[in-house]
């Protein structure tokens, strides 16, 4: 099993999950954050430190995002590997519960 990025996270971009990753499997793109799927343990650490609720065990992932577990999949591919907390960016909370951000999407 894996944890999964959803929507939420998607022009927040909070990188708390990151420092508390014990296998590094958290990869970044221009607006959004995606966990490797193969990579990650299912230790749930970085759950609670996403300050949106933008990650979600694959088993729990709410209606209408369950896209994004083959989308975390895909874009880990090609996405570089994230190991440290950055800042999110500077509009970040405007963003922050906005619905239907998958088209704002930066791959």
């Amino acid at each position: 099993m894996t944890f999964v990025v959803v929507e939420e996270c998607i022009k927040c971009k909070h990188t708390d999950c990151v420092e508390v990753c014990p296998v590094d499997c958290f990869y970044e793109g221009p607006n959004m954050l995606v966990i490797h799927p193969d990579e990650c343990i299912d230790c749930a650490l970085c759950e609670p430190e996403c300050p949106v609720d933008a990650i979600y065990s694959e088993d729990e992932l709410p209606e209408g995002q369950e896209k994004f577990l083959e989308l975390n999949a895909e874009l880990a591919e090609t996405w570089p590997n994230i190991t440290e907390m950055k800042p999110p960016p500077d509009d970040a909370e405007e963003w922050a519960g906005v619905p239907d951000k998958l088209q704002y999407l930066e791959r």
